[in-house]
């Protein structure tokens, strides 16, 4: 029990800031986040880094193509575990939201590899070469597995 509370004291200490990615309209911001961080429990199962895009051009195909094939030149990333693409499923459901035009679902081992990939060159490359000239929106969701 005593174990359990000095660990939980510990956790409630640990604070860290971190930054998010928003892109819109082609310029990317790194807004700043405050949280409290906790560490990944033993045998930390990894995080699925999902990114949701809408174009300038909706729909355009010539993009879709583009945005796809960047993302099939990212796996040679090391960190990068895999990465699946698509685009949206329309659904008639009010809750689901089929208004973006192309997904990334990229899978890491831990958030060190996540931001490992995050200021890879090649990454950045990538943003700056084909994704802010094509893309309106980016929404990105960091999930740990």
């Amino acid at each position: 029990m005593k174990a359990l509370l000095a660990s939980l004291a510990g956790l409630a200490l640990v604070s860290c800031a971190s930054t998010v990615p928003v892109l819109e309209s082609g310029n990317l911001d790194h807004r700043k986040l405050d949280y409290v961080a906790f560490p990944p429990p033993p045998n930390f199962p990894g995080v699925d880094h999902v990114v949701l895009i809408w174009l300038k051009r909706p729909g355009n195909a010539k993009d879709i193509k583009a945005l796809r094939q960047a993302a099939e030149d990212l796996k040679v990333i090391p960190q990068v575990k895999s990465i699946t693409h698509g685009t949206a499923l329309a659904s008639e459901r009010p809750i689901v939201d089929d208004s973006f035009d192309v997904g990334f679902v990229m899978r890491f081992d831990s958030p060190a590899d996540l931001h490992a990939y995050e200021t890879h060159p090649k990454h950045i490359a990538k943003v700056n070469a084909v994704l802010k000239p094509l893309t309106k929106k980016i929404v990105v969701y960091d999930v740990v597995r």
